[in-house]
């Protein structure tokens, strides 16, 4: 048991720290340059070549910018590879800023519904608190953007391209959630004073209605039809007019995202299984956010296979962990801060997802694989942060590191196996709002 530190028990720690005959140049080194720069790995460009046996035709990247928008730029980058393909148009580009718009509608009309069903709820319970947090944040899952897509449909970047809050989102977000916060809690006291649903559905009109004056000022409002105009790479125009988002989707693209599956990795609960995260669906009635939690081999195989096929891979991670921005590596050995400071700091990736270190914080899109023997060695990832990081835009990761900090793999369910597809047909168990997947 700690107890408290006497004088005495300080000056041992001054007198063995002394002993150390490696601190005074460790001391120099690492005050000098970073705990980073002194636990860097020079050989990680020696395992991390970008060459790939596998290697998709992408493009130039996009840019999310100052904002929280990955999974959203994640989805369309593999929406728009195929319409790439298919129409011959290399550089083509989905407005992200579409989606975000009616995510921040819809996600507002939810809030209200759980803000509700909560009312009678402690106002310090821990799901009223989480609902609280930040009502009006960016962050999502894949589920998210599918659902968006189903319902609204999609619209090429140039019919409603990004604006100033759209690439810097922090300001638009801390209003939005002020007045989501004060929404809440007004309807909280009607439903404690026993207001009526007609009287709540009528001031959640209204306050929808502002939330959309707030979102249609920032974004600019979405268009409910446009006129597609684009050259191919043989340079031969194409036009066609008058199309809704929803008629774009459906006439342009061929993927039906009922058919594809979030399959996880999550060590810190049973595998074989199909979880769900109701308290973070973003549109009443759209796809529930569920995993079927896996194997990371399984994952690593169906990566493998979608790839093989031809379709670019949306995957979940946790990209601040063993990243380098500036030369775009992802290896979990890049920075070893355990040798440098001559401790073991290993945690398995159970143990970072139960301690709270572990998280999926990032969506990315797999564009490429190596493999020697069948085996993957290395992956070429598609990010969504300009073309000033990685190789303009494009990152390499190790397959250690795709084990150890990738979470999530996006794939038709056709790639699992048998006994994996009929896991789909289960009910899922629910996951708390706070869990690490969320």
């Amino acid at each position: 048991m700690a107890t408290e530190l006497t004088p005495d028990a300080l000056a041992a720690l001054r007198t063995t720290h002394a002993q150390d005959r490696m601190a005074p140049v460790l001391t120099r080194a690492i005050t000098k340059n970073g705990i980073e720069a002194a636990s860097f790995d020079n050989q990680a460009a020696s395992r991390l070549a970008r060459t790939f046996s596998v290697e998709l035709p992408t493009g130039k990247v996009s840019n999310q910018k100052h904002s929280g928008r990955c999974w959203e730029f994640s989805l369309l980058n593999t929406l728009r590879h195929k319409f790439a393909t298919r129409y011959h148009v290399k550089d083509f580009e989905l407005s992200q800023n579409y989606l975000f718009f009616w995510d921040k509608i819809e996600r507002a009309n939810i809030f209200y519904r759980n803000v509700e069903q909560t009312a009678r709820q402690p106002i310090d319970d821990r799901l009223v608190q989480f609902l609280f947090a930040n009502p009006g944040e960016d962050g999502g899952q894949w589920a998210m953007a599918a659902s968006l897509v189903q319902k609204y449909g999609v619209v090429p970047a140039s019919v409603m391209p990004e604006s100033f809050n759209t690439d810097n989102t922090t300001a638009f977000q801390a209003s939005l959630s002020r007045q989501l916060r004060k929404d809440g809690l007004k309807l909280r006291q009607l439903v404690m004073d026993g207001a009526s649903e007609a009287e709540l559905q009528s001031l959640e009109k209204s306050m929808l209605q502002t939330v959309y004056r707030m979102t249609a000022y920032s974004f600019g409002e979405p268009p409910t039809s446009f006129d597609l105009e684009y050259r191919d790479d043989e340079q031969h125009y194409h036009r066609t007019a008058n199309l809704t988002p929803q008629q774009f989707y459906q006439d342009y693209f061929e993927t039906d995202l009922d058919d594809y599956v979030v399959v996880t990795n999550s060590p810190d609960k049973p595998f074989n299984r199909l979880y769900s995260l109701p308290d973070e669906d973003n549109v009443i009635g759209g796809k529930p956010i569920e995993f079927l939690n896996l194997d990371m081999g399984v994952l690593t195989d169906v990566a493998v296979q979608q790839l093989q096929a031809g379709e670019t891979v949306w995957f979940g991670n946790d990209v601040l962990r063993q990243m380098d921005r500036k030369t775009g590596y992802l290896d979990a050995h890049l920075f070893e801060t355990g040798k440098l400071f001559g401790t073991n700091d290993h945690l398995t990736k159970a143990q970072r997802l139960l301690t709270g270190e572990g998280e999926v914080s990032h969506a990315m899109t797999l564009t490429g694989v190596d493999l020697v023997a069948d085996t993957p060695t290395k992956w070429k990832v598609e990010n969504s942060w300009g073309e000033q990081v990685g190789d303009q835009g494009y990152f390499v990761m190790s397959q250690d590191w795709f084990n150890e900090y990738v979470y999530e793999v996006v794939v038709h369910k056709h790639f699992l196996a048998p006994e994996f597809q009929a896991l789909l047909n289960e009910r899922a168990q629910r996951l708390p709002a706070w869990d690490p997947l969320h």
